[in-house]
């Protein structure tokens, strides 16, 4: 925004002129009307920035042009100016939407410096809106094919969408997805896929642990008819059946040495054969891998290769755990409950704000899955219209951050205050089954009946 495009309205030529030489000095390109009719004219034939606005006119009055110019145009800024110090058009003009107010006399240099407020203003507004209309596009298309469980306000999972974004638009760059159990690896490579030229391709997840060594070149590259025992036809692998989209390798970590060798082989070469196949077939898939560990650490005890790791890694996106983007736990609860309520064919239940307090305090080890595994629970055990803390059994049992005391003080539920107080003396015993019994002055089996009643696991 080098130039602003600025037109001046006012019924008073000498005014007018006044004001394009000032501001022509200083690059501005000014637009000149002397009536409504005229400068609705320029509004369809130049791109306006800002519009200076005398509130006396002929045809209309200024206050009933700001409204439509901002009915039309509502990027256009508008600033006021009047020789009629009426207050309350000043008010009205702001309330309609213009950023300045001038009097009739004033400087030239004053309206000068309001001109580059405002221009600082829409030069913020338009960084904003890009941003916005950016992370909207991106949030539902991934909405459409992923799901909400990667959606969130927090600026950790915002800056996991923007990566994605950026990566998917690179759609040969191999990504390692790292992060805790149940933060939505998964999900997250699904949407660099959807979101990339791939998307009409095939997107195909693979859990490594679950592939055994022998099976490795037949279940990756496929294999001929006949090639070994039990070959009774052809199959394709993995690699052909994701040509043109990609492969997602989940828990990368946990392959064989072997299989990181030949999988290393088929990344450079992009390049497989089938099993008891004489010919080459050139396979353009991109790599997606993910893990729960420390990569790093596992290759500098020399349980990963270096090399494969250095591959994989061109580009790598962390996500965070639940725990440090806490100000998302509302909205994924709310899309659960909507969810679940659905599938469960249930109508959908207010919350009580003691369990959004008890959420958003827990660490959750099990991440976005675990939510989703208590709201479900919590869904199938209530029969009516709320759902409380009761239904969240164990909720706060290893998190100390969620306080007690004030709460069982207000609680007139005997079974409810007795799992709390469990759960509090648990706390406070460090989990040790003997020492919270002799806290609570109860036997040691009558603890084990009281944690099995209310569904407390240790």
């Amino acid at each position: 925004m080098e130039n602003l495009n600025i037109l001046v309205l006012d019924d008073e030529r000498v005014f007018r002129d006044e004001i394009k030489e000032f501001l022509e000095t200083d690059k501005f390109v000014v637009h000149l009307a002397g009536k409504p009719s005229e400068a609705f004219e320029i509004l369809k034939q130049s791109e306006i920035d800002i519009i200076i606005l005398d509130l006396k006119l002929p045809e209309m009055d200024g206050l009933t042009f700001l409204q439509k110019v901002k009915e039309l145009y509502p990027d256009v800024e508008v600033i006021m100016i009047t020789g009629h110090g009426d207050m309350d058009a000043v008010i009205q003009a702001m309330r309609y939407g213009a950023v300045e107010f001038f009097p009739k006399p004033f400087r030239l240099i004053d309206m000068k410096a309001a001109i580059q407020r405002t221009k600082r203003y829409i030069s913020l507004s338009n960084k904003y809106k890009e941003v916005e209309h950016s992370y909207a596009l991106v949030s539902k298309e991934l909405r459409d094919n992923v799901g909400y469980e990667i959606m969130g306000n927090s600026k950790a999972i915002k800056q996991v969408v923007d990566l994605m974004t950026k990566v998917s638009k690179a759609d040969s760059t191999s990504v390692l997805i790292t992060g805790e159990s149940g933060t939505g690896k998964e999900l997250v490579a699904r949407g660099i896929h959807y979101l990339s030229s791939r998307k009409n391709a095939y997107f195909h997840a693979i859990n490594c642990s679950a592939v055994p060594e022998a099976l490795f070149e037949s279940e990756f590259f496929g294999h001929k008819k006949g090639a070994f025992t039990g070959a009774n036809e052809e199959k394709i692998g993995w690699f052909e059946i994701a040509n043109g989209g990609t492969l997602f390798l989940d828990e990368i970590a946990e392959m064989e040495s072997f299989m990181q060798s030949k999988l290393l082989r088929v990344l450079e070469d992009k390049k497989i054969r089938r099993v008891g196949a004489n010919n080459d077939i050139f396979v353009d898939v991109r790599i997606i891998a993910a893990t729960n560990q420390d990569i790093q650490k596992l290759f500098d005890e020399n349980k990963f290769r270096s090399d494969l790791y250095y591959r994989l890694n061109s580009f790598e996106i962390h996500i965070p755990p639940l725990r440090d983007r806490r100000e998302d736990i509302p909205m994924l609860l709310d899309y659960f409950l909507k969810l679940i309520s659905q599938k469960l064919n249930k109508k959908i239940p207010t919350v009580d704000a003691s369990v959004v307090k008890a959420l958003s305090a827990y660490h959750f080890p099990g991440n976005v899955r675990e939510l989703r595994n208590m709201v479900e629970r919590a869904l199938i055990l209530c029969d009516g219209n709320k759902l409380t803390l009761k239904f969240f059994a164990g909720l706060p049992l290893i998190d100390e951050d969620v306080t007690l005391d004030n709460e069982i003080e207000e609680l007139f539920d005997l079974d409810e205050a007795e799992k709390r107080l469990i759960v509090k003396a648990l706390q406070k015993t460090d989990y040790k089954k003997s020492e919270t019994a002799q806290l609570l002055n109860i036997t040691r089996q009558s603890l084990d009946r009281r944690l099995e009643k209310y569904g407390i696991d240790l």
